[in-house]
């Protein structure tokens, strides 16, 4: 399997079926996205999609978060999912490998994620790649 990994630059039709194929693989809470969505997450500068695909399907999608604080450069990886049909074949490994490297190139101190424990398969892939668990809380405040 050939995969390549390319960030999302234009809010098309093809680019926008893609992302609302995949988020109900990843969230049976979360709600489809529209064009003006697409194009207010492609605006941020600090804010990067990328896309996994062979030839011109997508075969998974990752978002990474870059953000300079007092205390260093950090990068969040959020809405890692590959397609169903795309599970177990790399997919996933090949996607946070670029990220990582993203993160990386720009500086970051770290990389972090949360997973449900739930994905299993995630959170196996997740330590083979070398991330750990943190002892912290993690707190949410929902917001109207």
């Amino acid at each position: 399997m050939m995969i390549d990994i390319f960030e999302v630059s234009a809010a098309d039709e093809k680019t926008l079926r893609a992302i609302n194929n995949l988020i109900p693989q990843l969230s049976q809470s979360a709600s489809i996205i529209n064009e003006a969505y697409l194009c207010k997450i492609l605006e941020s500068d600090r804010t990067k999609l990328f896309f996994a695909q062979e030839k011109d399907k997508v075969l998974g999608m990752l978002t990474l978060v870059l953000f300079s604080i007092p205390t260093g450069t950090k990068a969040w990886v959020e809405d890692v999912v590959v397609d169903q049909s795309a599970r177990g074949k790399g997919v996933g490994v090949t996607l946070m490998n670029h990220a990582v490297g993203v993160a990386e190139n720009c500086g970051a101190m770290s990389v972090d994620l949360t997973s449900r424990p739930s994905r299993e398969a995630a959170n196996q892939l997740y330590k083979k790649l070398g991330f750990s668990t943190r002892e912290t809380n993690v707190y949410r405040f929902k917001c109207n």
